[in-house]
């Protein structure tokens, strides 16, 4: 929403500094602000500092920076009211005429997102020859399509766990799902249990409910289960949001003993468990993985959240969650207060690609593999003295520095090229600035590169805490 994020001139100067570079300087620094916007390192609906604080900032006229804020309005980057001051957005379309788009050499670490698998494009035509069956109707389906819904309770058979379609509620990706499930299941001031480190987006929708956010760390060898076990004794959480499939950054996977012992605690708690299982499916290497948590539950008490977005492809905006025919009544009723339903086009899609799971599976796992092993050859060549282990799934890797300079590499990173997940981003108190999240989403050659430059980068990274930058992760 529009005034939640501020920027002061300060931090905008020191961003915009290496990329303001030609001339006339006002145009230089509007291009530098929107080529920020669209790396998402500046995110939308920021606002901007006033003319003067940044002018002052930057050591130049406030007419030049003027000029630039002008620029940006004209181009699409820049909205403005009157006494309210002026926030980022995006051009219609993603760009406008005259826009110098963000250089494509830059090579993002921090996004853990995949390109599509291959299908994707035939499920796509499918879909749209099915149209003609549907065109007839309103459109809406605010629990989700039938056949989709069948199609992903019949995926979770084939994983070991019963459900039926009717346990099923489609959502417009899996943080649609979380921010829904909190909703519900928690009132301001209650208490919410997450793991530290954990999914930013979570810990962001968690605030935004006014939760009280409680952590249990969580290391690269896996959970503290005494800790954990304790942490629902004494606080009893209304909720807790956990990742228990190829954790999101540590990348480490709960087995079934602690699955179970998990699941007692919060029956016994009287606390619902949010469980994000959006890289459930995205194994690399062999061996059984554990039933889903849920597996585990007696009482309805397990919320399982799904998506599209890392299996098949982040542009097909499905998600869902598996839960109880009275909680899909709930969640139809408060998904109404936003939104009346996810794409038809999107759900028919994925539909399709769910009948070919299997050769997915498959297709990803290979690709991750090579990925990985590659980005693991080459942080041990490059960065020897940076600690890690090598994780059996997922997409990223959780990387220990030698000293705690992680928001400080992330500018510094940023300057050659290369951009990386600093730590702190992702707990609720500041902390972790002694590791980075690397994401293994790009082809080898691109992962080689870029751990190239991160070395080039750790060079000249002073060892002490930098400021921290929010934007896209995944």
């Amino acid at each position: 929403m529009v005034g939640e994020r501020r920027i002061n001139g300060h931090l905008l100067a020191r961003l915009v500094g290496p990329e303001a570079d030609g001339r006339p300087y006002y145009l230089a620094l509007g291009r530098a602000v929107s080529g920020l916007v669209l790396d998402g390192r500046v995110p939308t609906f920021t606002r901007l500092p006033a003319e003067r604080d940044l002018a002052a900032a930057l050591g130049v006229s406030r007419n030049t920076v003027t000029a630039a804020y002008t620029w940006l309005r004209e181009n699409g980057f820049l909205d403005s009211r009157q006494g309210a001051g002026s926030w980022t957005v995006l051009p219609e379309g993603g760009s406008a005429p005259g826009v110098l788009m963000p250089r494509t050499d830059r090579i993002d670490l921090g996004v853990a997102a995949p390109s599509a698998v291959d299908g994707i494009q035939q499920a796509a035509r499918l879909a749209v020859d099915q149209l003609a069956v549907h065109v007839g109707g309103i459109g809406y389906n605010v629990r989700g399509l039938p056949e989709l819904r069948h199609a992903i309770a019949r995926r979770y058979v084939e994983r070991g766990l019963p459900t039926a379609p009717e346990q099923i509620f489609v959502t417009s990706g899996a943080m649609h799902a979380v921010a829904l499930l909190m909703d519900i299941l928690t009132e301001p001031g209650d208490s919410l249990l997450v793991e530290s480190p954990t999914y930013p987006h979570a810990l962001d929708a968690a605030r935004r409910l006014e939760a009280r956010v409680r952590t249990v760390g969580v290391t690269p060898s896996g959970w503290d289960m005494d800790h954990v076990l304790d942490a629902f004794r004494r606080i009893r959480p209304a909720a807790a949001y956990l990742i228990p499939d190829f954790q999101n950054p540590t990348g480490v996977l709960m087995d079934d003993r602690e699955r179970a012992a998990v699941a007692a605690e919060a029956r016994r708690a009287g606390s619902a468990l949010i469980v994000d299982e959006g890289v459930a499916e995205l194994a690399i290497d062999s061996g059984d993985l554990p039933a889903p948590l849920a597996a585990h539950d007696t009482d309805g008490r397990v919320f399982t959240v799904g998506s599209a977005a890392k299996s098949f492809w982040g542009g097909l905006r499905i998600g869902w969650v598996r839960t109880t025919p009275p909680m899909v009544e709930r969640l139809t009723t408060a998904r109404q207060r936003l939104d009346l339903s996810s794409s038809l086009l999107d759900q028919l899609t994925v539909t399709h690609l769910l009948a070919d799971t299997l050769r997915i599976r498959a297709e990803r796992s290979r690709q991750l593999r090579r990925n990985r092993d590659a980005l693991v050859a080459a942080l041990r060549e490059k960065l020897p003295d940076w600690e890690f282990s090598s994780p059996s799934g997922g997409l990223v890797l959780w990387a220990g520095l030698p000293g705690a300079a992680a928001s400080a590499l992330a500018e510094s990173a940023s300057r050659h090229g290369v951009y990386v997940a600093p730590g702190p981003l992702f707990g609720a108190d500041g902390t972790l600035e002694r590791r980075v999240r690397l994401s293994y989403a790009h082809a080898p050659e691109v992962l080689v590169e870029g751990v190239d430059r991160l070395a080039r980068a750790w060079t000249h990274t002073p060892s002490r805490p930098g400021r921290v930058h929010h934007g896209l992760l995944g």
